[in-house]
């Protein structure tokens, strides 16, 4: 590139990094190079390229100039050492496991992670010799405690999913370190613009990008960046080879979307600011957790590790799952769907719905209640959505 874009602001990064003027069009948009394989000037060439001697691409699976685009640009703003684009962010997860752990080994999680991060390990990856433990990783104690000495993935996710928690990534890589453990960052829920966590420690950083990094609902994609080049050459031929692989469209989009990352991150995040007070006022509502919040247990750890506290909401409706129903039933303007990072508001019962394949006993020890919702504020107008609320809560 002809700028280093680690001297301007991150919204500025969002537009500029991975965006290229093309040299063969002049086309100011990046060009979707939909080509499973790419013509070697010699057999010489060819031999260089898979022996790693001479850089330029080989095959899609292994690296695509689309592709490449949002890796640089996603890795930019993390500041990591580059990106590995996946297919979904369960596929840069799973990826990341197979790269970093083997049978034997223990990991460290937070308890109320994504459904099916907690399942695939318990489930999947235990009958592979790969231990988990997952704890509540706000409280340091429990941290420290889950640790062994075959320890050697801390896995968080701040903040979690869906109880809204944070966890002090700094405190949390001060004792994975300790240890001899990396750090692994899921940071969908902030996005690189809220949140850094290579800033305070972090290992390696995650992301779902179906999530706030694409934010319009249309593609299933995921991300990986390490910190560091060490980390980056182990986990990419592992990439490879297990082929959970982005395709150059879904990667187009995803670039696409991400250059608007700053104005919808903000639009949604001022107005969860002003849905959340709300529905902590509301006599219907028995708690709320968002970081805006004083109420929030870690609202001063909000503060100090993230530039704004999202959009993301969970309350719960007094009267438990057939209140939470009825409220989800009534709603009109917001959708009833999972998923987030949408411009559109999105809600939903994570205990019947994405946390279901947990077991009770896990699901409730992790803080996700029967009654909880969840919402993703989106980019409607914030009176608009109160006012939805409002209607939906007369009903219960």
């Amino acid at each position: 590139m002809s700028h280093d874009l680690k001297r301007y602001g991150r919204n500025t990064q969002t537009i500029h990094a991975g965006q290229y003027v093309d040299e063969a069009t002049g086309a100011v948009a990046p060009p979707i190079i939909q080509s499973s394989t790419f013509a070697f000037d010699n057999c010489k060439q060819g031999a260089e390229r898979f022996a790693g001697a001479e850089g330029g691409y080989i095959y899609t699976r292994m690296g695509n100039p689309t592709i490449a685009r949002l890796e640089e640009a996603v890795a930019t703003l993390e500041g990591g050492a580059g990106g590995l684009a996946t297919s979904s962010g369960m596929g840069a997860l799973c990826t990341l496991v197979f790269a970093l752990m083997n049978a034997g080994d223990h990991m460290v999680g937070t308890a109320s992670v994504y459904g099916p991060s907690r399942v695939v390990m318990e489930r999947d990856f235990s009958r592979f010799g790969v231990e988990s433990t997952f704890v509540d990783t706000s409280d340091l104690d429990a941290v420290r405690a889950a640790i062994r000495p075959n320890t050697n993935l801390v896995f968080i996710e701040t903040p979690a999913n869906p109880t809204i928690s944070l966890t002090d990534i700094g405190a949390v890589a001060a004792i994975a370190h300790e240890h001899g453990a990396l750090v692994l960052v899921d940071n969908t829920f902030a996005s690189p613009l809220l949140q850094r966590p290579f800033e305070h420690g972090a290992d390696v950083v995650m992301h779902s990008m179906t999530k706030f990094i694409n934010g319009h609902t249309d593609v299933v994609a995921g991300m990986i960046v390490p910190s560091t080049e060490e980390l980056f050459t182990r986990i990419k031929p592992v990439h490879s080879y297990l082929g959970a692989c982005m395709d150059p469209h879904q990667a187009w989009l995803a670039l696409r979307g991400f250059k608007t990352l700053g104005m919808r991150v903000r639009t949604a995040q001022d107005n969860a600011r002003k849905v959340a007070p709300f529905l902590e006022a509301h006599p219907k509502v028995e708690w709320v957790r968002y970081p805006g919040l004083d109420s929030h247990p870690q609202h001063e750890l909000a503060d100090r590790q993230m530039d704004g506290p999202g959009s993301l909401i969970s309350f719960e409706v007094k009267g438990g799952i057939e209140a939470g129903a009825r409220l989800l039933d009534n709603v009109e303007l917001m959708t009833l769907a999972v998923s987030l990072g949408g411009i559109e508001t999105l809600i939903q019962h994570p205990p019947s719905m994405t946390h279901a394949a947990m077991p009770r006993d896990d699901r409730l020890a992790a803080g996700i209640t029967d009654g909880l919702v969840r919402v993703s504020i989106g980019c409607e107008d914030a009176d608009d959505l109160i006012k939805d609320f409002e209607q939906a809560l007369d009903h219960v």
